[in-house]
């Protein structure tokens, strides 16, 4: 080991600092879910200025704990102080990402599924001995719900205002009525917005987890569409139907042991005509090309999550989360489609269309 002569002191202190910020946002993960669940920024969005008192007893909360999660919340920045005053407020870009679920930039579900990851980490670390894998299923119950919390802002913003749009011809079979597999639905939430946008079509939820099928037919009931939405409980390379006019996955494809042998399914499973949506995580093709912060956190949650899920199935693929455009092409040409196109992107996803 270097002793403290041989240390760069200035570059040492640099990564002390940046060491204790990550530790603060670290602790601060818990903190803003005590947040979200007790309804604290929902409280001070449009509120104005308030005190912890104030804010207490807005939410039934104890004071003294209301005073020193703001302080925290102050200090880093997610809500501002004015020491004339004491008072405390919720900026409305922080209110944006923090207080409405049905936000485009709500932030609460990844906090949440954050924290389920990080339950779930020594059951992970145990693995990297053993090279075994942790199946979806086997991780706590937030997960689950913070994935759906975290993803359905953006599939709601994005969806059918321009990723449908931007596949060929995909848009006007729809509208027409068309038959869809989503695959890979988890709770449902990308099945339900399509289904809501086009009343014409039918569509047909699939996943291999059986509680989160279980919690999609209750979400389709409330939403109104359980009459032109089923769910099947299945894995990707074997779930039934056929003639399909499209099949979509949402950030699910990196995750299977085996996604050619999904893909194959997928071309099995298609109308002649059939278009296969992919949305996969933003990701460059070469390592270093994802050293920014949307590449950092794919691949902790890859670490945490999508490896360990792709090393529990048969194949053991682990394309991990930043899987990069030429791998997942890679994967889908070889399952038997002849054309791959990038359709569409945003800052964290990119949106594949694939025929033939």
């Amino acid at each position: 080991m270097s002793t403290s002569t041989e240390l760069d002191m200035a570059a040492l202190d640099t990564f002390v600092g940046q060491l204790i910020t990550e530790l603060g946002a670290a602790f601060n993960v818990g903190l803003v879910l005590i947040g979200d669940e007790l309804g604290l920024y929902r409280a001070m969005a449009d509120a104005g200025p308030l005190s912890a008192a104030d804010l207490a007893e807005r939410t039934g909360t104890h004071e003294r704990y209301v005073r020193e999660w703001l302080a925290a919340q102050a200090a880093g920045g997610y809500v501002t102080y004015d020491p004339a005053t004491e008072m405390f407020t919720l900026p409305p870009e922080q209110a944006f990402t923090l207080a409405n679920d049905e936000s485009p930039a709500a932030f609460a579900g990844a906090f949440q599924l954050a924290l389920a990851a990080l339950h779930d980490a020594p059951a992970v670390g145990a693995r990297f001995r053993t090279g075994e894998g942790l199946g979806w299923h086997e991780h706590d119950h937030g997960l689950f719900e913070g994935t759906e919390r975290f993803f359905r802002p953006g599939y709601a913003a994005n969806l059918i205002s321009a990723w449908i749009p931007a596949l060929e011809g995909v848009e006007a079979k729809l509208r027409a009525g068309a038959l869809v597999a989503d695959v890979g639905c988890g709770h449902g939430a990308s099945t339900i917005l399509m289904a809501e946008a086009f009343p014409a079509s039918r569509f047909v939820g699939i996943d291999y987890h059986e509680a989160s099928i279980a919690t999609a037919r209750e979400r389709a009931g409330v939403a109104g569409v359980a009459d032109r939405v089923s769910f099947v409980v299945a894995p990707a390379a074997t779930y039934p139907g056929d003639s399909f006019d499209l099949v979509t996955m949402f950030d699910c494809l990196h995750d299977m042991g085996n996604p050619v042998a999904a893909a194959a399914h997928v071309h099995s499973t298609l109308a002649p005509d059939g278009t296969w949506m992919i949305v996969e995580p933003r990701a460059g093709d070469r390592l270093e090309e994802n050293f920014n912060p949307v590449g950092r956190l794919f691949y902790c949650a890859s670490t945490l999550i999508c490896t360990p899920a792709s090393l529990a199935q048969d194949g053991r693929a682990a394309f991990g989360a930043q899987a990069g455009e030429a791998r997942i092409r890679d994967a889908v040409l070889a399952g038997g489609f002849t054309e791959f196109r990038r359709a569409a992107e945003t800052p964290v996803n990119f949106i594949f269309e694939a025929h033939g």
